[in-house]
């Protein structure tokens, strides 16, 4: 894809997250309408109104591309090297409990692989991006735009990240494989953020996640100088039957 227009589109997806994170915390700060999804997975007003601002406004930006967005009930990008990825609001559990670990992710694959990610964290007003081969970055409430990298493993073991809300044993097994001096708990993609800004080496998962969790923070922490890749080390791709993703392991340095 071109590199000025992938910064054309990188400039208006954080416009769109921050816009569908403004939208979020008007729910978060009243009622919440809750019910669940045909996979027993919650769903709430705030997800429905943030997918719609989202689409639209990626439609406007992009009507060649098609978007995948989680609470869209059509997923139609199958045969398209090119497609968006969304998650409105990662972190739904953590939302409906009232916590701040809740995520907007926006995502763009070409030829199977993220080269474009937005993150925005709507409770702290900070938001990570990131280009394939042009770095990843980390602005805070004021807005400038910090650069963030991985970094290389201390000698004295493994910072990890790992999912509060799903738990599983096969995460727990593969870490007993592991020098781990620290694990960190946390909902929502920006799990990826934490391995892309240093502050985390290893981001394990092995329960069920879908394209939209992942491809914005996949981008990100590839910009970074990370990488995500399935458990036996081959490369982590998208456009897979159903968008649903395999068990996954996200390094950083």
């Amino acid at each position: 894809m071109n590199s000025t227009v992938c910064d054309e589109y990188l400039a208006s997806c954080c416009i769109f997250a921050r816009d569908a994170g403004r939208l979020i915390m008007t729910y978060f700060e009243g009622n919440l309408n809750t019910r669940k999804k045909g996979d027993n997975s919650p769903v709430t007003d705030a997800d429905v109104a943030a997918n719609a601002l989202i689409v639209n406004a990626l439609h406007l930006i992009s009507p060649q591309i098609p978007v995948v967005a989680e609470e869209d009930d059509v997923l139609a990008a199958d045969g398209h090297e090119t497609f968006w990825l969304v998650d409105p609001l990662d972190g739904t559990r953590s939302f409906v409990r009232g916590e701040p670990e809740f995520t907007v992710n926006i995502g763009l694959i070409c030829n199977q692989k993220p080269v474009l990610g937005v993150i925005y964290v709507p409770a702290t007003g900070i938001l990570y991006h990131g280009v394939t081969g042009k770095g990843a970055f980390r602005e805070g409430g004021q807005g400038q735009a910090v650069p963030i990298s991985v970094r290389k493993p201390a000698d004295d073991g493994l910072v990890v990240v790992k999912s509060r809300s799903h738990p599983s044993e096969a995460t727990t097994a593969f870490l007993s494989t592991l020098k781990v001096k620290e694990m960190i708990p946390g909902s929502s993609s920006v799990k990826f953020c934490q391995v892309a800004e240093g502050a985390a080496d290893i981001y394990p998962r092995f329960g069920r996640t879908m394209e939209w969790d992942t491809a914005a923070g996949h981008a990100i922490l590839d910009a970074a100088g990370g990488r995500v890749v399935n458990v036996d080390g081959s490369p982590f791709l998208y456009g897979k039957a159903g968008y649903e993703n395999p068990p996954f392991i996200a390094y950083g340095g």
